[in-house]
This record gives C-alpha cells, sequence and structure tokens, in this order.
C-alpha cells in the first residue's frame, strides 16, 4: 500500500500494522513542524537520542512559509544528519524501521522520510577466544554487521573494496554482506552466490551462518570437511579479500564467511604471518604435521596392537603394559565420546566452577579409570594427545572432521584388520580428493592440479610483498 498525503490515514493505518499498542518498543511520537503535524516511528533502544534532539532543535525554528511542498526538498533543506531516503509504501517502511531507520511522516507528503539514526546493543570488538594469535592485532568481529564492515574498511582504503547488502529470510530480514575486491575476485562464484541468496525462499535465518551455509551450498552433506573457512579475525578476513576471496558477513553472527575455501585455506592461521619466515614456516609445518598425527595415530596404534608381529624394534615401547579388560576398540571409541561429553560441559559449566571440577575430573577420569580397569593408560596417552592436538588448528569444523574419519578407521581396523586400516585411511583420503570447494575446484589445490610454486607458498611461508608487482 502506498502512502497517502494524509497524515492522519498513513497514521491509523500503521498503528494497526505495527499493533504499536501492543509493542511497547515501537515508540511513535507527534509534533508539529512549522504548523504542520508530523510524526515519527522509531524503535526503542536502535536510535540515537541525542542525534534526534538535535534534529528536532532545527525542526523548531522552521516558520510555515519556509515548508516545501516536495518531500525530496525538505530532506535537502531540514535534514542535514544522518542518511536520509524516501519511502512510498508500507512494505518497505516497516521492514527499514524494524531494522532501526526511524520513519518520519508530514502532513501533506505523501511519502516517508527514513532517517538513519541507529544505534545497535553491542560488546566490545575484543579478541575472539578462539582465533587467538601469540603476536598481531587483538580486535574481533562482533553480532553487529556495520561494526564488522568497519574493521574491514579500517584495514583496506581502497574504493575497489566493495560490500554489497542483501536480506534473506520472510520473517527474519536478516542483512547479509558480501565483501569482494574489484578485479580479484571471481565474478561467476559471486553471480551463483548472489543468485541463491536473492532466491532463498526461508522463514529465517535461525542458525545465523550456518543457515546461509547450508541453503548456499545444499549438496554432498555427508561430507564432513568443510567447504568454507570462518574467522573471527578482522586482519584474516581482509588478506584472503585482497588474495581475491569472497566473504560473507551475516549480522549477528561475530565471524566471516570465506570463500572459496581449500584445506590447506582453512588450516592457514594469521600466526603464520605475524612471525618472521623461518618461524611461520616451522608453525605452519608443525600445525600440517599435528592435523596429520590427530588424523592417523590411534587407527595405526590400534593396528600395531592387533598386530604386535608387525611392531619394528625401534618402536616396542608402544606395546600395551598390561592387559587389556576392555577391547582397545571400546575404550577408543568411549573416550572420543567423553572427551565430547567434557567439551559440552565446559561450555555450560559457570567460571566459577571451572577449576575445581576440572581437578575432579582430572583426578576421576585420569587415575581412577585406571585403576579400574576400564582404561589402560596407553590409550588415556594416546587419546589426550589426540585431544590437545586438536586445538592445534581453529577451525571446529575441520578438527569434526578428523574426529569422524578417525573413528570410522578405528571401527574398519578393529572388524577387518590389515584391509580395514588400509580402506579406512583409503577413505579418508578421497573424502578430502574428491571434495569440491564451493566454485567446484580442486579441495587440495595446488596439490591437484599440481602447482609447483603455488605448492611451496602453502608449505612455506616466504617474505612478504613490499611493493605492488
Amino acid at each position: 500500500m502506498e502512502f497517502s498525503n494524509s497524515l492522519s490515514d498513513n497514521m491509523y493505518h500503521l498503528n494497526t500494522k505495527l499493533d504499536v499498542d501492543g509493542n511497547f518498543d515501537i515508540v511513535y511520537r507527534t509534533f508539529y513542524i512549522g504548523e504542520r503535524e508530523a510524526c515519527l516511528y522509531f524503535i526503542e533502544g536502535f536510535t540515537q537520542s541525542d542525534l534526534w534532539q538535535k534534529i528536532l532543535d532545527s525542526f523548531s525554528s522552521i516558520k510555515a512559509d519556509d515548508i516545501p511542498q516536495d518531500a525530496h526538498e525538505f530532506s535537502k533543506r531540514y535534514l542535514p544528519y544522518g542518511q536520509v531516503g524516501l519511502v512510498k509504501d508500507d512494505e518497505t517502511m516497516v521492514k527499514q524501521l524494524l531494522t532501526g531507520i526511524s520513519c518520519l511522516f508530514i502532513n501533506g507528503y505523501n511519502k516517508c522520510l527514513t532517517v538513519d539514526c541507529r544505534s545497535y546493543p553491542s560488546r566490545g570488538v575484543s579478541e575472539p577466544e578462539k582465533d587467538k594469535v601469540l603476536r598481531g592485532s587483538r580486535d574481533g568481529f562482533v553480532e553487529t554487521l556495520v561494526f564488522n564492515t568497519a574493521l574491514i574498511r579500517r584495514r583496506i582504503r581502497d574504493p575497489k573494496l566493495t560490500i554489497e547488502v542483501m536480506n534473506a529470510g520472510e520473517s527474519s530480514h536478516t542483512d547479509i554482506a558480501i565483501c569482494y575486491f574489484k578485479g580479484r575476485y571471481d565474478e561467476k562464484l559471486l553471480t551463483m552466490i548472489k543468485d541463491r541468496i536473492s532466491s532463498l525462499k526461508v522463514d529465517a535465518l535461525t542458525m545465523n551462518q550456518e543457515s546461509l551455509a547450508e541453503c548456499i551450498y545444499p549438496h554432498k552433506w555427508f561430507n564432513p570437511f568443510p567447504k568454507f573457512k570462518y574467522s573471527e579475525r578482522p586482519d584474516t578476513t581482509a588478506a584472503s579479500l585482497l588474495e581475491g576471496n569472497i566473504v560473507i558477513l551475516v549480522d549477528n553472527s561475530p565471524s566471516a564467511m570465506i570463500l572459496p575455501s581449500s584445506v590447506f585455506d582453512i588450516i592457514e592461521e594469521a600466526d603464520d604471518y605475524y612471525f618472521p619466515p623461518v618461524t611461520g614456516t616451522y608453525l605452519r609445518l608443525s600445525r600440517l604435521v599435528i592435523s596429520i598425527l590427530t588424523l592417523y595415530l590411534t587407527p595405526m596404534w590400534l593396528f600395531f596392537m592387533q598386530n604386535p608381529e608387525l611392531i619394528p624394534s625401534w618402536l616396542q615401547f608402544i606395546r600395551l603394559s598390561e592387559e587389556p579388560q576392555v577391547p582397545l576398540l571400546f575404550q577408543l571409541l568411549i573416550l572420543e565420546f567423553a572427551i565430547d561429553g567434557l567439551r559440552l560441559a565446559a561450555v555450560n559449566t559457570p567460571s566459577m566452577l571451572t577449576t575445581p571440577l576440572s581437578v575432579i575430573a582430572g583426578i576421576v577420569l585420569g587415575e581412577y579409570s585406571v585403576k579400574s580397569g576400564w582404561f589402560n593408560s596407553e590409550t588415556m596417552l594416546y587419546m589426550a594427545f589426540v585431544t590437545i592436538a586438536n586445538y592445534s588448528q581453529s577451525s571446529f569444523e575441520l578438527g569434526y572432521a578428523f574426529k569422524f574419519m578417525r573413528m570410522i578407521m578405528l571401527i574398519t581396523t578393529a572388524l577387518f584388520n590389515f584391509w580395514g586400516f588400509v580402506g579406512g585411511v583409503a577413505l579418508s583420503l578421497l573424502a578430502i580428493v574428491f571434495n569440491k570447494t564451493i566454485a567446484g575446484k580442486s579441495y587440495i589445490y595446488p596439490l591437484i592440479p599440481f602447482h609447483i610454486t603455488e605448492l611451496k607458498k602453502r608449505f612455506f611461508r616466504g617474505r612478504l610483498p613490499h611493493r605492488k608487482k
């Protein structure tokens, strides 16, 4: 419905549509501008009251003869603050109002003047809990979209950086920012992302980025290896944009989706570049080796325990010191589930109880579980290493992908011995090799297709460029 020139008709329609009597936070105020009645709609908690006080003070000096007949001319003369727009239909006006934009109606104008005086509640841009670095910037993304885009703009002061805003969700109308650097991004991929977002038919993005990710890439859900790299660090996101990646920011989510992303992109971290090349290379190779060990250590140990005659002489110390009371497969699987249970418990444990409960858990699960005969000390040792080493890389999705592949290899090794171990290793490799990025390219580039120069960059951290080539 389009607005009319009558303020009373517009107010009657909007008060009914917005249910202003039932919604305490949807506020409207009537006043006069140069002897013309006006009405201001806004959301309590989303509006900068001091800015509107300045605007209303400027309205008090307007005389009746000074008011122009056109709403556009009025906005040019008397609304010097904020981003101002004109809306002629109620659907667009309601959507903007519910995002926090203030809406001004003046009797005699058939358009609504929208003034962006939003002030979203947000927390500080402190360092993320997961994406920490030993050296480097200590700021991180928050749940407010405009703050996140500002953190990126602060690092890339170039007009070629483009940030487009779309929205999705019939009820939520969630804001989605698509960021890319002109001249460096994949145009086909950008077009595909925009088309899929614009064609979304969902009521709301209830889980923010995860809901959007599943809508953008709904295929091959059974492959656990992630298609996106998530980062809560503005410096990592800015570097990815300059490398030609596309970044998606979703309102109410404190992390960025970076795509396309290969497995090498996901393993890579900011610490690799905050240290000199030698140190950065060491950190990168260490992380890669540790990631491989978390995947294959326990299945390989189980295989050797089932075939002790294959253990080399220099590895005899890995043998069990005591005869197991519970089959090793069940010990390892129980510990896999127990670790996830402890992780979930840690998330929901009040901070004041974290230390005493950690001590109790360490004593009970560490010492008494071995003495009771449920677990062998070697099993506890290797699973403790896998658990701690899993946190050497920041991606939760990649960590759980390794976990699922590791559990499959444990089961196949226990059931089919040598061929089960070989089959499990082959399955994990095929899951990585035949996986594709969201752009349809190889997940393990530059291994396949092979590119020696890029491969060196993935394994060895070279000098940062000092000038544009």
